[in-house]
């Protein structure tokens, strides 16, 4: 460590908090490590990413950087992988692929109780629902966004991961069934605490695993990629993907199934979910961007039902899940409509029979 203060004359370090960072030590540790950044810095808390613990970095230059790290207390052996996430950006970074600059990368508990890392910040804004698409994207401008949005999915999957340094991250073969293992276990798991259960989530299990379509060669799955993991910039198209937690190496249909089940085919697929990001006017619907992806990438989407069906029982049984905490009282319920939850599930579940039953009148 430097033996000279960091701050100058006057600075005074109880004006800023950051929660899950000793502010002075992360700031020498950056002086030491990141050339690209002058502390000290302004520090403004972010929201999103799955609750790790997100700032934006203002420097000395005006300069803007971001740094994460994981939550504060005992986190599952798994989650919250800062060197997974460190690991995707600094090799997606240096394909060419639109993900922030990666500054550097902390593999010490020392600093601040926590890996963590820092990267570049990237102008842009999330879209999580039909307000902020309708302040942000001009409707002239939607095609545009999702085109960019479908085309980026595409060329993250045609990257052989073996050949950009990712080829140990994670199991290659048979991603599905991974995934269906872990989420029927939840769906059991939470029967008796959100005092609920429905026989088409175990049929639907029953099915899918049977039928589960042939992997082919593993590329790298984002696992929740949307508008709402994407920077969008102000020329409408996707300027970074961010929050790279839940990705793995696996089958990128099951990517591109939840990415397009977020796509409306019909207006009455608008009406059945006015707020979702994508149902304002402008958009392509939801088959014209399979052509195009298909199109990219070269692959054979004739078994595109099952993906989106499988994500679609995927989401029941996440929201299951949630259900299950407020119910069992382990999460606060003031300002969320409880009774909407299971009327979700049932929509989830029902979209995922639709998209079976068209498997089956092929």
């Amino acid at each position: 460590m430097q033996s000279q203060p960091l701050f100058g004359k006057g600075w005074k370090m109880s004006e800023r908090t950051a929660e899950g960072y000793d502010i002075s030590a992360v700031e020498q540790w950056v002086a030491e490590n990141v050339p690209e950044l002058t502390p000290p810095f302004e520090w403004e808390r972010q929201e999103g990413g799955h609750s790790n613990l997100t700032y934006r970095l203002k420097d000395q230059a005006g300069k803007l950087a971001v740094i994460r790290r994981p939550p504060q207390g005992e986190l599952l052996p798994k989650a919250h992988d800062m060197s997974r996430e460190w690991a995707l950006i600094s090799s997606l970074g240096a394909t060419g692929f639109p993900v922030p600059a990666a500054y550097s990368f902390c593999e010490s508990n020392e600093v601040t109780g926590a890996w963590f890392y820092v990267m570049g910040h990237v102008e842009g804004r999330p879209l999580h629902n039909a307000q902020q698409t309708l302040d942000w994207v001009p409707e002239d401008q939607r095609v545009t966004l999702a085109h960019s949005l479908i085309d980026t999915l595409a060329d993250l999957h045609v990257l052989n991961p073996d050949k950009i340094g990712l080829g140990e991250l994670g199991k290659k073969e048979g991603y599905v069934a991974r995934q269906l293992k872990t989420w029927y276990r939840s769906w059991t798991a939470s029967i008796e605490p959100a005092q609920y259960d429905d026989v088409r989530a175990h049929d639907l299990h029953h099915y899918f695993v049977d039928n589960i379509p042939e992997q082919g060669m593993a590329r790298i799955v984002h696992g929740d990629y949307g508008f709402h993991n994407c920077l969008v910039n102000v020329n409408s198209t996707v300027a970074a993907v961010v929050d790279w937690e839940l990705a793995s190496l696996g089958d990128p249909l099951a990517d591109l199934g939840y990415t397009l089940n977020m796509f409306p085919e019909s207006q009455a697929d608008v009406d059945a979910d006015p707020e979702m990001s994508t149902s304002l006017p402008g958009f392509p619907p939801r088959s014209a961007l399979a052509a195009r992806y298909a199109e990219r990438t070269g692959r054979i989407l004739d078994k595109l039902d099952y993906y989106r069906g499988f994500n679609y029982w995927k989401r029941a049984g996440i929201i299951h899940g949630v259900y299950a905490r407020y119910m069992a009282g382990q999460k606060s319920t003031d300002g969320v409509d409880l009774g909407g939850l299971p009327k979700a599930i049932d929509r989830s579940l029902e979209l995922a029979q639709q998209a079976v039953a068209r498997l089956g009148a092929k």
